[in-house]
């Protein structure tokens, strides 16, 4: 290798690489492993490297390379240890789900259940609805789809960030969702379902992702995938006729998001505490009870 003088010109090449002292230093030893003649030269631009226009191709082809291989790679994130009891939280999900269901078929206490829980847009809005509507189904088969989907997520949401924690987030997130939705539709606009709960669920898993691959050295495709992918299921499973809540189920997806992203690394180290679980968990069953409380207590005998 030489460098040659400012005004020194070499005929008959072809410049491949121009950049610092260094940089063209180090592309010279790669170029010089592979048995390339080069030459590198110094201009009013710069330093710059060149070769005979019969090995441009693959002078060009090993610095490509060699930049690729330089590239920083994504390192692999910790593994985050499962949570015990995500699977009884789930039961729990469940069983509440069944005794709401229970309660209103049979009308208990005399109340109206549907009528009392209900989400309802427009005219004077009742916070508790949002928390209400999600343990309230039409009819069997739009419980049963709830408890298929919601379950299993359920386990996985409680898996990552333990149960008492995750159906608190979940919960949170849901009812944000409806509360915003009330405010937002139109004046008839009357809903009911856990399925908003289920898509908070998974919105809670992708924005958790998409927050540990952020700070990555990755791609861009690598980083947003958690995201694109949860996009992905939401399109597939919460769209539907016109009897679906499709505005719910989009709220619920990015406020689990929200909750997830907002969670993120941070509740690796928190989630291991068994009374914050504990807490956690109570917490969002007394929510639950007393909006069920305020609910009741204004509606008319069923």
């Amino acid at each position: 290798m030489r460098t040659d003088p400012p005004d020194e010109r070499i005929t008959d090449s072809v410049l491949i690489f121009r950049g610092t002292r260094r940089a063209c230093a180090e592309a010279a030893l790669v170029l010089e492993a592979k048995a390339i003649p080069h030459e590198t030269l110094y201009d009013e631009e710069g330093f710059a490297i060149c070769v005979a226009p019969s090995r441009a191709a693959a002078a060009r082809e090993e610095l490509a390379r060699y930049a690729m291989e330089r590239q920083p790679r994504a390192a692999p994130s910790a593994p985050i240890e499962p949570r015990p009891g995500a699977g009884a939280a789930s039961c729990a999900y469940a069983g509440l789900l069944l005794l709401v269901a229970w309660c209103a078929g049979a009308h208990w206490l005399g109340r109206d259940w549907l009528t009392a829980g209900a989400l309802e847009a427009g005219g004077r809005i009742e916070p508790w609805r949002a928390v209400t509507a999600l343990t309230l189904h039409l009819d069997q088969l739009h419980l049963l789809g709830n408890l298929l989907f919601g379950v299993p997520v359920g386990v996985l949401a409680g898996r990552l960030f333990g149960p008492g924690v995750a159906w608190l987030g979940i919960m949170l997130a849901a009812s944000a969702a409806n509360l915003f939705e009330m405010l937002i539709a139109p004046p008839e606009h009357r809903a009911v379902g856990a399925s908003t709960a289920v898509f908070a669920a998974l919105g809670m898993l992708s924005g958790f992702a998409w927050r540990l691959r952020l700070a990555m050295p990755a791609s861009v495709a690598y980083r947003y995938g958690p995201l694109f992918a949860g996009v992905c299921l939401l399109a597939l499973l919460g769209a539907g006729d016109e009897h679906v809540d499709v505005l719910g189920h989009v709220l619920g997806f990015i406020g689990g998001i929200a909750v997830g992203a907002l969670g993120g690394v941070g509740a690796r180290a928190r989630g291991r505490s068994r009374p914050l679980q504990i807490a956690c968990g109570a917490l969002a069953i007394l929510i639950v009870v007393l909006a069920w409380g305020c609910a009741l207590e204004g509606a008319q005998p069923g």
